[in-house]
């Protein structure tokens, strides 16, 4: 698999999710914001977590804006795969990717730890080598990690099955304890945890592992 990473202005987490993929054998390129295009015969976009331009304005409002993101939305529309872990996510909601909006922490302090996640889809690329209602642990890094979305949009994401993650102990308040969903075509997912920084012995957990070593093989 041949994967691109967008690199924006304080972008934290690209080195993570780089090391994360080259990990489970897939190909990596680093993209710059200011780039007009993206590389030749990319399968999927990877947007990494961090506080891309300060989290200036709202998490994730410029930069998806930026000049790359043009060419990341047209991927997305040809039915490429794109992951937005964090601020990827916001970045994927503000640039309505995916519905609904992350607001900031319930008790408005940031959190820094690991947490257990419940796996609720287990068809899609990213979640295909995990067992459904499966517990795994995936730290958690955000100060705007609440999870909202309208009624609508909510009765939608149940009955797609692209809730892909529930927090079992929700940390931030999210609606429905949700901390990862999936587009209609469940070719993007956004999740607020960061399975890359769960993959290695280092880490003390390899529970984000299946997550990227499933990626495009079968299921």
């Amino acid at each position: 698999m041949r994967a691109a990473v967008i690199v924006f202005p304080g972008s934290n987490c690209d080195r993570d999710m780089v090391c994360a993929l080259n990990l489970a054998g897939h190909e990596v390129i680093s993209v710059w914001h200011k780039e007009t295009e993206l590389p030749k015969n990319i399968d999927l976009v990877a947007i990494p977590g961090g506080f891309s331009f300060g989290d200036y304005l709202r998490c994730g409002a410029i930069a998806a804006k930026s000049p790359i993101f043009k060419e990341v939305l047209k991927h997305i529309e040809r039915g490429g795969y794109a992951l937005g872990v964090c601020n990827g996510f916001q970045i994927l909601t503000e640039a309505g990717v995916l519905p609904g909006i992350l607001q900031q922490n319930i008790k408005t302090k940031f959190i820094s730890k690991a947490v257990d996640l419940r796996v609720l889809n287990t068809t899609s690329i990213f979640t295909h080598r995990y067992v459904h209602e499966e517990p795994i642990s995936i730290p958690i890094a955000h100060h705007e990690g609440n999870y909202f979305a309208s009624s609508d949009d909510l009765k939608k994401l149940k009955d797609g099955d692209r809730i892909a993650f529930k927090y079992i102990d929700n940390p931030n308040g999210a609606l429905e304890d949700i901390a990862g969903i999936l587009s209609e075509n469940h070719r993007v997912l956004g999740m607020m945890p960061h399975p890359e920084r769960h993959t290695e012995n280092v880490h003390g957990c390899q529970d984000g592992y299946p997550f990227f070593e499933g990626l495009f093989q079968s299921n």
